[in-house]
């Protein structure tokens, strides 16, 4: 949805002509599928996040990424991963693609980021590995998750689709010690290719791995065929891969925006920063302020309605969509959609904080390209129903 129709969109992507003339050179090159944009995509971003012994591999999905690394560590049939049922179900899906179990866990009242609690009393001789979610933004908390692992023998695959750019202490999410952490960059993601995604790690076989099977388990990038000077025809299929590559189009338009990554992040934060301070008279419960203001990537402003309230949460996304206000809801927990419910007998009690915040929440539009006039209208019509003189 565009912005020209009076209504406030939920998200819309922040393109600049930056980024459309990088795609109209991507495409004046001949290099439409993976090339030299998306190596130096690869390379840049993980500089962005500190560089070192960092290794980006580019895909198309941040689901192909976190498919490619659950994969390469050898998770299969008979193990078991950790997953927050406060997700997009494709962080529990990728696990049923190797033939592993997910086990739901519950969330915390403050972040709904993975109850590191809870999940101890779902451990069991199966538990191979965890994936957390970076919620919104927020950071689970590196220290905390590396411990955890470690003292239970766990592989790390941070899932941070919302979680960039975000520092966790002195270090960018996607610069610790996990087995591998993945970005994506989906349409409405803090940076946009359309379609894409980053998988980052400080393991070469895993990065060594994530390569071949991006690409049909062909043993020889597409780029290094078609761009030697050497004869490149002769390949070797070594594993029966996948079709995840990212392309040099959408990779082009990904530099753009990685060059632009902290200043969008700043207009986030003045927009939630208004809202904390506008709405705080309201009955909503508000996300909790992070102490470091470059300790959250804003990429969601969620809300709960309080039991005060003179509305509930779905009378209260009809009345703010009359008055030209997009919203959503991140998430409904795996836990109440009917595959992950009937497939693994989940009940709603055995996730009491995050069934109780389902019945709450509202996303409210927060975008780096929101105008000043876009936010008066949101907070003029949470005021407007929410407020001492609603209607």
């Amino acid at each position: 949805m565009t912005a020209g129709d009076g209504r406030v969109p939920f998200a819309i992507p922040d393109i600049t002509e930056a980024e459309i003339e990088a795609v109209a050179q991507a495409m004046r090159s001949g290099w439409l599928t993976t090339g030299p944009n998306a190596a130096a995509f690869e390379r840049e971003f993980v500089e962005y996040l500190g560089g070192g012994d960092l290794i980006g591999v580019a895909v198309n999905s941040a689901t192909a990424g976190l498919h490619l690394a659950i994969e390469a560590l050898g998770i299969g049939p008979g193990d078991e991963v950790l997953v927050p049922t406060w997700t997009f179900t494709a962080t529990a899906e990728i696990v049923r693609y190797v033939g592993a179990t997910p086990v739901i866990v519950d969330v915390r009242t403050e972040t709904l980021n993975i109850d590191l609690e809870h999940a101890e009393h779902l451990l069991t001789p199966r538990t191979k590995a965890m994936i957390p979610v970076h919620f919104a933004g927020v950071p689970v908390g590196a220290s905390a998750v590396r411990e955890f692992a470690a003292r239970h023998n766990l592989a790390v695959v941070e899932d941070a689709a919302h979680a960039f750019p975000v520092r966790d202490g002195d270090r960018f999410v996607g610069n610790g010690d996990s087995d591998a952490v993945v970005f994506s960059f989906y349409a409405t993601k803090t940076i946009a290719t359309g379609e894409g995604g980053m998988l980052v790690t400080r393991d070469p076989d895993l990065a060594r791995r994530a390569r071949t099977m991006r690409l049909h388990g062909i043993s020889r990038d597409v780029f290094d065929r078609y761009s030697s000077r050497k004869p490149s025809w002769e390949y070797e299929v070594v594993a029966p891969g996948f079709k995840y590559n990212l392309t040099d189009v959408a990779a082009a338009m990904g530099r753009v925006q990685l060059r632009r990554a902290e200043e969008m992040r700043r207009n986030r934060m003045a927009i939630a920063e208004r809202y904390r301070a506008e709405l705080a008279d309201l009955p909503l419960r508000l996300p909790a302020p992070t102490p470091d203001p470059a300790g959250h990537a804003h990429h969601l402003f969620v809300v709960q309605v309080e039991d005060d309230a003179p509305i509930g949460r779905n009378r209260l996304i009809e009345e703010l969509s009359t008055r030209g206000v997009s919203t959503s809801v991140h998430f409904i927990p795996l836990h109440l959609h009917p595959y992950w419910r009937e497939t693994f007998d989940l009940k709603p009690e055995s996730f009491p904080v995050a069934t109780d915040a389902y019945a709450r929440t509202v996303s409210l539009p927060i975008f780096s390209s929101m105008t000043t006039a876009q936010v008066d209208q949101v907070v003029e019509a949470l005021q407007e129903v929410l407020g001492p003189h609603a209607v």
